[in-house]
């Protein structure tokens, strides 16, 4: 892995590098900036990873602060992909929700053997169900 990363819990983003990691991701997202800078932003934890100072790496955590959290997106440039940096990201997060009663997340093809790898498995009998707007999947 390159040596020059470096990840933060509570780094600033501008709106040109996140809508170019979520448009590298083709995450339907980047097409609401408006709405996407302020959600991120506003997370109870954002963690990012640059590489020579260029965001390569954006995870974010909602909770209530005491029992539940939920990470709804975690995303790693595909030009850096397979070299640990979402792990990493995923365990920065997950070190700050250690001890909670609930850790959530809605893990989509590939992302399934990711999050399962890191302890992550399917909740019960529970299927996801959701109103969504967007059209990556």
């Amino acid at each position: 892995m390159n040596e020059s990363l470096v990840l933060s819990l509570s780094d600033s983003i501008t709106e040109d590098e996140v809508v170019d990691l979520y448009r590298a991701n083709h995450w339907s997202s980047a097409e609401k900036p408006d709405q996407l800078l302020p959600a991120l932003r506003h997370s109870h934890s954002l963690v990012t990873a640059r590489i020579d100072g260029r965001l390569v790496g954006l995870g974010n955590a909602i909770s209530d602060g005491f029992l539940v959290v939920y990470y709804p997106h975690m995303l790693v440039h595909p030009d850096v992909q397979g070299q640990g940096i979402g792990r990493r990201m995923m365990e920065a997060l997950q070190s700050v929700y250690a001890g909670f009663h609930q850790q959530m997340l809605t893990a989509d093809g590939d992302a399934v053997a990711f999050y399962e790898a890191l302890g992550f498995e399917r909740a019960g009998r529970t299927s996801p169900m959701w109103i969504y707007a967007g059209n990556e999947h």
